[in-house]
């Protein structure tokens, strides 16, 4: 094993697996939203590259192809009653812990079907294994995860390959973010070697913990299945397991998106990796900006809200802190262009945030191309008639 990528490993055991392999040699690549919780040694056999499993079409995975080992570890769930859970988070949390894991698996499935060594390990979960009650949305899709790790080793064992697939299936892991706690490496590493020599030998399926505490679990699940999830809801109602916020990080930004380009496709597709849910807000006019548009407000919220990379379109407030303030969208990131990174209004915004837990990110423009020059263009031409004039003819 030569080359791994990592995907998830900015932390958990996600991280602690890129700090074990970093250590054995090997050159690692971190896939991942955001960058490493808690920074690695440097090191030229280290590499990141942020991704939103979310959305992406995972052709960034064609730059990985002479890498011989792959780790997931990516996924997200929270304790809670069902009806507590958002619609935007079925479509994520199943896009993330079970559809982003197999499509990432079929890309390198040839090369896992072919007879060169190649080394995969996939987080799964007891929660995938067993009836768990307030934690319904994730044990389904880590259930759907681990059958199909299940089929897929069978498959590869049919064809006569000797690689396998890795399904690691933990409960709580300590010195991880996942239940409310910190990332602490020293608390993950032992089991990140575990994983790592597991996968080395091909395993097909790993339990950490499995004879102290998970063989009883399993066994008493199988004995009686309805009074293991009446125990199991219990344990955690008493134990005051209960996260009633959703699991969602919102982005917002706003803008008059007339004449769609390249550049407002990259600003939303840039925005949408830093968040799970975007919203958009869509100015009526552009008369703040002393200019007309030339397409009508509703043409403006149909095209942005046809876009892949956004979930929610709504009319825009004369600031976009209103938006926060007045309660319409409570988000956690507000995005908008570079140049107004240190003007009065942003300074300002920065202050009404700065005990909010909102960040405001700031990205460069697209150079060669805005709409005031296709506006010009098109005000020249000698069939150019304002939207106005369009609706009165």
């Amino acid at each position: 094993m030569n080359k791994t990528l990592v995907i998830g490993g900015s932390n958990g055991i996600g991280l602690a697996v890129a700090a074990v392999l970093l250590h054995q040699g090997n050159t690692v690549c971190i896939i991942d939203k955001d960058s490493p919780d808690k920074p690695l040694p440097p090191s030229d056999r280290l590499s990141f590259q942020q991704v939103n499993l979310l959305d992406t079409d995972f052709g960034f995975l064609d730059n990985f192809q002479d890498y011989d080992s792959l780790v997931f570890t990516a996924g997200f769930g929270r304790v809670a009653r069902f009806e507590t859970m958002q619609e935007a988070e079925i479509d994520n949390g199943f896009c993330v812990n079970t559809v982003s894991a197999l499509k990432v698996i079929r890309h390198f499935y040839p090369r896992m079907l072919s007879d060169k060594p190649f080394y995969c390990a996939v987080m799964g979960s007891i929660a995938g294994l067993v009836s768990s009650p307030l934690f319904a949305l994730y044990g389904a899709a880590k259930a759907a995860l681990c059958r199909a790790i299940e089929s897929i080793n069978i498959e590869l064992e049919m064809s006569g390959s000797d690689n396998r697939i890795l399904n690691v299936s933990p409960g709580s892991i300590s010195g991880t973010r996942f239940n409310g706690g910190e990332n602490d490496l020293s608390q993950t590493a032992v089991l990140a070697e575990e994983i790592v020599r597991r996968m080395l030998s091909r395993e097909t399926l790993f339990i950490p913990q499995y004879d102290e505490i998970y063989k009883d679990v399993i066994a008493r699940y199988h004995a009686d299945a309805h009074q293991y999830g009446i125990d199991s809801f219990n344990y955690k109602m008493s134990h005051g397991r209960l996260n009633d916020r959703p699991q969602l990080k919102v982005g917002y930004l706003s803008g008059t998106f007339d004449l769609f380009h390249i550049g407002h496709l990259n600003l939303l597709r840039n925005a949408r990796q830093y968040c799970d849910y975007l919203v958009v807000g869509v100015h009526r006019d552009a008369s703040h900006k002393g200019k007309e548009t030339l397409l009508s407000f509703e043409d403006r919220m149909t095209i942005v809200g046809g876009c892949r990379y956004v979930n929610q379109v709504i009319p825009s407030e004369p600031e976009d802190c209103d938006v926060y303030l007045k309660g319409i969208v409570k988000y956690d990131y507000l995005f908008v262009g570079s140049d107004y990174k240190d003007t009065d209004r942003f300074k300002r915004y920065e202050q009404i945030f700065s005990d909010k837990g909102v960040r405001i990110v700031y990205f460069p423009y697209t150079q060669g191309i805005s709409s005031t020059q296709l506006r010009e263009a098109i005000r020249t031409s000698k069939s150019y008639k304002s939207y106005e004039e369009r609706q009165n003819n």
